[in-house]
């Protein structure tokens, strides 16, 4: 397992984020970890000229100020150079018009149902292309 230099998680959830970021930490997946508490602010994170490119990036869905369906219609269109990252839908949403929604879009990678598991991780690690 190659880690990734760079995950980012998008989520409003404070617990939630808390209890990813220590999956994350603990399994040790990652060399750079950031946050963001909605899509906005996100976009923000990724246009910084010396914000390190995240390879994956865990998305909530509802979200306030900008949620995931918006911030994938913005981040299809950002200039970023190289390439961009997996993006994997992590959510409560159990409708599963949200699920074939997200999979149809091809900057969609995946979808879980919260929490992260170790279990998650490991899969979506071990499936980044190096």
């Amino acid at each position: 397992m190659q880690k990734p230099n760079c995950i980012m998680l998008i989520d409003d959830d404070d617990s939630d984020t808390f209890y990813h970021k220590i999956i994350i930490e603990e399994m040790n997946v990652t060399n750079c970890l950031l946050v963001a508490e909605n899509g906005c602010e996100a976009l923000r994170l990724l246009k910084e000229p010396d914000c390190i490119q995240p390879e994956l990036i865990f998305l909530d869905l509802n979200m306030p100020k900008m949620n995931g369906w918006e911030f994938l219609d913005e981040y299809k269109n950002l200039n970023i150079p190289g390439k961009k990252s997996m993006i994997y839908i992590l959510t409560t949403s159990m409708n599963p018009d949200d699920k074939e929604r997200a999979l149809q879009r091809a900057e969609v990678a995946g979808f879980f149902i919260k929490p992260l598991t170790k279990e998650i991780l490991e899969s979506i690690i071990n499936n980044v292309p190096q």
